[in-house]
């Protein structure tokens, strides 16, 4: 563990909407509800860093954490892979997919590209995910992938994690913003 996830107020910080817990199961109004979060997140992004200067794009959310544009390209990055694990966990029998290292990614040259950039491939692939979400059958959420590190888990799992995903980095956006007046 890093000396942040020690300290209860940076830990406040890095999760200001809670750590994720894994739930055993959705019925069908908390996938609803879980879709329809996914379903808002690109434009509560959006929101999020409206209006945001240069510098500001380039202020670190909590010591030592990403800088806002890292966050901004990260989400994306992350729901990009979820709507292909999504893809492979209903069109193959329990895949493993393929882990990646986030912290290495954030740093890529392509997290210099405007913040658009980043905004419109968002709520292009939700539209698409939020399309094959609302198209599955509740035994299509009972379908299992393999996480490498974190073991085999059902898709409405995954959508759980994706419907806290979203906001949690919002959040981190936005908590960032009160703090500093914006």
């Amino acid at each position: 563990m890093t000396s942040a996830t020690q300290d209860p107020g940076l830990d406040a910080l890095r999760y200001p909407t809670g750590k994720f817990q894994r739930p055993a199961s959705l019925d069908t109004d908390a996938r609803a509800r879980a879709i329809d979060i996914i379903a808002g997140t690109p434009a509560r992004l959006r929101e999020a860093v409206r209006g945001l200067t240069a510098e500001q794009i380039e202020t670190p959310y909590r010591p030592g954490g990403w800088v806002v544009r890292q966050v901004v390209h990260h989400v994306p990055d992350s729901h990009l892979n979820a709507f292909i694990r999504f893809k492979l966990a209903l069109t193959e029998n329990e895949p493993t997919i393929k882990p990646y290292d986030e912290s290495e990614w954030a740093k890529l040259a392509d997290t210099r590209v405007p913040l658009e950039t980043s905004l419109t491939l968002l709520e292009a692939v939700h539209e698409r995910f939020v399309v094959l979400l609302r198209a599955m059958t509740p035994t299509e959420f009972e379908r299992m992938l393999v996480h490498p590190e974190t073991g085999r888990q059902r898709l409405d799992q995954v959508l759980a994690l994706y419907a806290w995903h979203g906001p949690h980095h919002i959040a981190q956006i936005t908590s960032l913003r009160e703090r500093q007046g914006w």
